[in-house]
């Protein structure tokens, strides 16, 4: 008989997230990380059979009574106000991004039916620009970390997505389900949080789309790391940074990438990576940038 590995509230393919546990166990999750020494509380830990604050704590911090603060606990969030929102927030320390989420799962807005088969479309005037940026890889990232156009020192670099179909053009299926991208980045493993951080994100704003519970589904069953971050409930965005890669023909990169909401659809994001003037990193990427898409045939068959 097969074990079941799916999380609670995790998404199975053909059926939607559930709202209400994706906030019981959000806020369980936020709660459970937090020390009484953290909130300016006295400690009794032997008599703490919990790991966190308890509920009559959060609530009290939160200017909430124990009651109501169960119920949204509990996946109950109807008629919760934003002021009521914001003070648990502030108890619980939240980030801006987990403010939004946990705002998203307690509130949700009404979004107007899409037909769930429609591909997201990406300007034609935005390829146009991703073809003008020569010796600069980029790429437009839509929802559940679909990849939708790129340029090519964005193949050079990452590889030819046009060789994959459609569906495989996925940063959380690259990541999660494909060798060669395990050894891409030095460290996959902040990569494949980030990853995940950006789905759970989808899941607060779009819990019905049943592409991303299937995609969830689907990586919940093939990957045993995937279900483990999953379940810590962990939210951020990741606007900047430095990614440190090591390519399959010119060794060690390190760029700096930006990340650009459309100001026209916020579930599009313009990725752009550059290296350091003059540094090895900026002469691989001018080699690359000669060798143009023909760099990751030649790295695949290397």
């Amino acid at each position: 008989m097969e074990r079941s590995d799916t999380q609670p509230g995790a998404a199975t393919a053909g059926h939607p997230l559930d709202r209400r546990a994706e906030l019981s166990e959000f806020l369980r999750s936020r709660r459970a990380r937090l020390k009484p020494e953290d909130v300016g509380l006295p400690d009794f830990g032997r008599h703490r059979r919990v790991p966190g604050l308890r509920r009559e704590e959060l609530a009290q911090l939160a200017g909430v009574s124990v009651a109501y603060y169960t119920r949204l606990e509990q996946g109950n969030g109807r008629n919760v106000s934003a002021e009521v929102l914001d003070a648990i927030a502030r108890a619980l320390r939240l980030t801006d991004a987990e403010h939004a989420h946990l705002t998203h799962l307690a509130k949700p807005k009404s979004h107007k039916k899409k037909p769930a088969a429609r591909q997201q479309q990406v300007r034609p005037a935005l390829r146009q620009l991703l073809d003008t940026m020569d010796g600069v890889p980029a790429y437009i990232v839509g929802r559940r970390s679909e990849i939708l156009a790129w340029n090519r020192m964005a193949a050079a670099v990452f590889g030819d997505w046009a060789e994959l179909a459609p569906a495989e053009r996925n940063w959380a299926r690259l990541v999660f389900l494909r060798p060669d991208y395990r050894d891409l980045f030095v460290d996959w493993q902040q990569k494949a949080i980030d990853i995940v951080c950006a789905l759970r994100m989808d899941a607060g704003c779009y819990p019905d789309d049943p592409r991303l519970s299937a995609l969830v589904g689907e990586l919940s069953v093939k990957s045993e790391e995937f279900r483990r971050l999953w379940a810590t409930h962990d939210v951020k965005e990741k606007n900047h940074g430095v990614k440190r890669l090591h390519h399959p023909l010119v060794g060690d990169l390190s760029l700096h990438f930006e990340s650009f909401r459309l100001a026209d659809d916020a579930d599009q994001s313009l990725i752009t990576y550059h290296a350091e003037p003059d540094s090895r990193s900026a002469d691989s990427l001018h080699l690359l940038a000669s060798w143009g898409t023909d760099a990751s045939r030649a790295g695949s068959a290397a």
